[in-house]
């Protein structure tokens, strides 16, 4: 080919102008418009559940009065049993569903990150039957007169579960195989363990009511229990967030993550210790609910990759949108009988995993 200063005299390269690589701005446009559809559909969530559910239906007018009547503006405010209906007990049950949907899914997103497990979820650790067991021996014990009883004991068998797994993992090191298999059999000890007590209470009230609440129930939620997981959430969250980097690392192998300058043992003992702190703040809360942190990262993935930075935040709120709506559905779907969020979640989750599974080949 010739050259282009024997073709043109006044042909000057300084001139020419100069392609620059530029970063691709679509990806970025992309993941900026996920999360706000995301959140748009978890705020219109949040409002439509409210308005349904036993004890009739909040139209739009009232559920705006109640707004307004808090917000201080100048409207006329309800009668009281409708604004406790709304406040007291909607709102909470409301926001409780999320917090926990978005604990469990981002928990699930860094244990299947952490032990290289797609099976991985919330519970893998024994944390949920560490707190199903605190939770039954504090109600056959008579201890239970008051929900915080429930909580507090539920939350002492999670830690106490928990203690177990670190005293078992402490001698050989923690990698991802000895975590499946000491979760494992953690969770089978504390489940037996719930079993005996549960079946030498004989008490046929207790039991129906410890089965209820072991299938995981929005029916206790309160404002406490809204404070203290939206604290826990809050500070739990930033730091597996924090650890973005680490868990895409960590997804390819502990030596790729080690060889990416990260301290691999320190950083997973961390990840290891907030998960469990989170699982066992949203247990004791509502109780075991299951496949909201196996299902959602899965299908998080499928929708914006693996990277964790994106990952985990839209991992959150979709978790809290699927609680959302499912836990709107146990409400109203058999009413006025309520039936326990857990069982709604493991129908759901079921068919969607096993979709997963052929998606990925392992079916």
């Amino acid at each position: 080919m010739a050259d282009p200063a024997l073709l043109d005299p006044a042909f000057d390269p300084a001139a020419e102008p100069v392609v620059e690589a530029r970063p691709a701005a679509e990806p970025v446009r992309r993941r900026g418009l996920l999360i706000a559809v995301w959140l748009l559909l978890l705020v219109v969530s949040l409002v439509v559940a409210t308005r349904v559910g036993q004890g009739g239906g909040i139209g739009w007018a009232e559920l705006g009065r109640a707004a307004g009547t808090r917000l201080g503006l100048p409207v006329q405010p309800l009668p009281r049993l409708a604004d406790s209906l709304i406040w007291d007990l909607r709102v909470p049950r409301v926001l409780l569903a999320a917090l926990v949907g978005a604990i469990l899914a981002v928990c699930g997103a860094a244990l299947q990150s952490v032990t290289r497990n797609a099976l991985a979820d919330p519970y893998l650790l024994g944390v949920s039957s560490g707190a199903s067991t605190g939770a039954v021996v504090v109600v056959v014990l008579g201890f239970a007169g008051s929900q915080l009883g429930v909580t507090g004991g539920a939350f002492a068998g999670a830690l106490l579960s928990f203690g177990l797994l670190m005293l078992l993992l402490r001698r050989r090191g923690v990698d991802s195989v000895r975590i499946v298999l000491t979760g494992v059999v953690v969770a089978e000890l504390f489940a037996a363990l719930t079993s005996l007590v549960i079946m030498s209470s004989g008490d046929a009230d207790s039991t129906r009511a410890l089965a209820h609440w072991l299938l995981g129930s929005m029916a206790p939620a309160r404002w406490q229990s809204v404070f203290v997981c939206a604290l826990a959430a809050a500070i739990g969250l930033l730091v597996i967030w924090s650890c973005s980097a680490a868990l895409d690392g960590f997804a390819f192998g502990s030596d790729t993550a080690a060889s990416l300058g990260i301290d691999v043992r320190t950083t997973r003992t961390v990840l290891l210790v907030t998960t469990s702190l989170l699982t066992a703040v949203a247990v004791a809360a509502v109780g075991a609910i299951g496949f909201v942190g196996l299902i959602v990262p899965h299908g998080v993935r499928f929708l914006a990759g693996p990277s964790h930075r994106l990952l985990l935040p839209l991992s959150a709120v979709a978790g809290a949108v699927f609680l959302v709506w499912t836990d709107a559905v146990a409400r109203v779907l058999f009413a006025p009988l309520e039936v326990p969020v857990g069982v709604f979640t493991a129908l759901i989750g079921v068919p969607l995993f096993l979709l997963v599974l052929r998606r990925r080949g392992e079916l």
